[in-house]
Order: structure tokens, then C-alpha cells, then sequence
């Protein structure tokens, strides 16, 4: 089997405004080697991309979706993702740092509370009416207007912006997608979902993680069932799949993933992989 290309990082940029403003927002016209690259690569930070017009699809990890105007696109940090597009796109692209809201808002689950990032059992992109794009793009001018005009409190502003734009990005989602859009309904479930994206190669069990957050089972899939649909053991296995492809993508056998992930040999992991993807790791990596 032909070894794959490694796949390239996109880094974020901290130095283009100053230490403070891990931010940054463009025309995609303007950015086509970084926004519409159609090799294999991924990001070290968030992205949304709103699509005014053009159209083609995005790959992004295992899911390919259909682009065109008034689609917004969500990246998580680290999902490998290749554009093939079709009609030239143009919209804005806007770029951040986890740290440009954690340091302001002081909460370490800031970001885990909207439901289009670190999602691995729905779309990481939705459809909006012309509506709410525009509500969506006139904050987004304004954003753009202040990067102009740069001032010390600056980053204060632009914050309070992107803030707002996130609440409103996560009630539509949860409209189209008919999930929870309450962003404070219980911090166990937002450290549920923090845990789940650092220890999941280590812990794949409910009881280990009703063990760290102190509750019981019952309760965490109670919470997890009202917020994403999914019961704690869904959560993991979606978020166990979602990383096997995104490995499967790179320069690793198999058999290598298959000990890395804690099965106990090729044929369990297997049978693991075939069961949510009805297929083996081999035939997917070959579909790739």
C-alpha cells in the first residue's frame, strides 16, 4: 500500500496585531492558498467560514458536505478537512485561538458549550435562510470594520462581537439540527465533552468518566441524551470512530491504531471499526 502524504498544519498567526488579539477575519478571495487548499491538511485553531457564493463540497475528518451560498462551515482544532470546489467561493473567514475568549471569559469550557464545535455526531456545517446569513455577515462587518481601525480596547469589542455571533450561530444550529441550544444547562455535561476530547484514548468506559466528574451513570447519560441526543456510551464511541478515520488518513497501519486506541488485538478493533462504518479500517483507508 502507497504511503500516504503527511498532512500539512495551518498555524495560527499570534503576532499580526499584538499578543491580545488571537483573532483574525478575511475575505475567502483573498485567502485561497489557506481557505480552499485541495490537499489534505488541517488547522491548529477554530474557523467558521460563511459562503456568500460558489459552490463544491468540503471534506472535513469522515464527512463530506455540499457547500453553496449562505452555508456556514465550522472547524475544530486538529479535523483533517480538503476543499473541491466547483464555482468560485466568496464570503469571510473568521480565525481564532481558544485563548482569545478563555483569558476574557475565565471559563475553561467557553467553547465546548456550542454545539458545532468538537462535534462528531452531526454536521459540522448548516444551511441558514438569507435572514439569518445577513444578521450572521453584519457581524461580521462590523468585526472587520474594527480591525481597520485598530485601538487599545480593540480587543474588548471584537470579543463582545464574536461573542454574540456565537450565541446566534449556536441557536440556528440547534434549530436545523434539533438539538439543545441552552449553552448553560449543566456544567457536567460541558466537562463531559472537555474530558472526552483529551482522555479518550485512555478512558473509554461511562463509569470512567462518572468516576472523574463524581456522578453517577444515570445522571451523565440523562444530560448527554437532553444536549446531543446520544447516550454517554454513544458519545464515546462517535468520538472513538471520528479519531480512528481521522488516523486512518495518515501514515499509520492498521495495526498500529489498533494498540494506540487500547484494543486488545487487530481483529477486535476490527470488528469495532466495521460495526459503526460497515466497513474494515483497510477498505475505508482505501475509499480515502
Amino acid at each position: 500500500m502507497a504511503l500516504l502524504s503527511p498532512i500539512k498544519t495551518y498555524q495560527f498567526l499570534p503576532c499580526k496585531y499584538g499578543p491580545e488579539l488571537l483573532l483574525d477575519i478575511g475575505r475567502i478571495e483573498t485567502l485561497k492558498h489557506y481557505v480552499l487548499d485541495s490537499t489534505l491538511h488541517r488547522l491548529s485553531f477554530y474557523e467558521i467560514v460563511f459562503i456568500e457564493e460558489g459552490s463544491g463540497t468540503l471534506a472535513l475528518d469522515e464527512s463530506k458536505m455540499q457547500i453553496g451560498p449562505q452555508t456556514i462551515i465550522f472547524t475544530s482544532p486538529g479535523q483533517v478537512r480538503r476543499w473541491n470546489i466547483d464555482a468560485e467561493l466568496k464570503g469571510y473567514t473568521l480565525f481564532f485561538e481558544k485563548d482569545f475568549l478563555h483569558l476574557f471569559f475565565s471559563d475553561e469550557l467557553f467553547l465546548y458549550r456550542f454545539q458545532y464545535f468538537h462535534q462528531y455526531s452531526h454536521p459540522a456545517g448548516m444551511q441558514t435562510d438569507e435572514t439569518s446569513f445577513g444578521k450572521c455577515t453584519d457581524l461580521l462587518r462590523e468585526i472587520e470594520q474594527e480591525f481597520k481601525e485598530i485601538q487599545n480596547d480593540s480587543n474588548h469589542l471584537i470579543r463582545s462581537l464574536l461573542y454574540q455571533l456565537l450565541i446566534v450561530l449556536n441557536r440556528y444550529y440547534a434549530a436545523v439540527y434539533h438539538v439543545q441550544r441552552d449553552t448553560y444547562i449543566q456544567a457536567d455535561f460541558y466537562r463531559f465533552r472537555s474530558m472526552l476530547e483529551k482522555r479518550f484514548l485512555h478512558d473509554q468506559t461511562v463509569e470512567a468518566y462518572t468516576r472523574r466528574l463524581n456522578v453517577s451513570p444515570g445522571f451523565l447519560n440523562k444530560i448527554c441524551k437532553q444536549f446531543s441526543g446520544l447516550s454517554a456510551q454513544q458519545m464515546i464511541h462517535h468520538k472513538l470512530i471520528s479519531e480512528i478515520k481521522r488516523q486512518l488518513h495518515q501514515n499509520k497501519s492498521a495495526k498500529e491504531i489498533c494498540y494506540e486506541f487500547g484494543f486488545s488485538d487487530p481483529s477486535n478493533f476490527n470488528r469495532f471499526f466495521k460495526k459503526f462504518t460497515r466497513m474494515t479500517p483497510h477498505q475505508y483507508r482505501k475509499n480515502i
